[in-house]
């Protein structure tokens, strides 16, 4: 048997090659996802928990983005300025906070950074502010 795996992988280094990089791919998100301190909603998943439960919105587009709109009562902080205005957030550290951006990647990084200041009941919205709209889901302009 351990001949015919050398003889296949020696014919096949390509074929080989490429699957053992997609199996280290499949570890490192494996990895990734299980060592997150947040967890991810849909927006479905965020309505419910803002119906349900206490919940703080927080949006971490820069604010020429929020022009099109965002989602009512939100916090504004900029991505990356979330390390230094976690303070501003401290008041809600008992409540769930709902973090989005424009389509989910930034807001990882700003739950990560909560993460590390404390806050544990942290979600990202997948797909961020354009899964919302697309949704149907309101937004406010103001």
């Amino acid at each position: 048997m351990f001949t015919q795996i050398t003889e296949f992988s020696a014919n096949h280094t390509l074929l080989v090659g490429g699957f053992v990089a997609l199996l280290i791919a499949v570890f490192i998100n494996e990895f990734k996802q299980a060592a997150k301190n947040f967890s991810s909603l849909t927006p479905a998943g965020a309505i419910q928990l803002m119906n349900n439960e206490d919940a703080v919105l927080l949006d971490v587009r820069e604010p020429a983005e929020t022009v099109v709109g965002k989602i009512a009562k939100a916090i504004q902080i900029p991505v990356g300025s979330v390390g230094q205005r976690v303070g501003e957030l401290d008041k809600h550290k008992d409540k769930n906070i709902i973090v989005y951006c424009k389509t989910g990647a930034r807001a990882g990084i700003a739950c990560q950074e909560l993460n590390k200041a404390g806050f544990e009941k942290v979600y990202s919205l997948s797909g961020g502010i354009t899964a919302w709209q697309e949704a149907h889901l309101p937004v406010s302009r103001k």
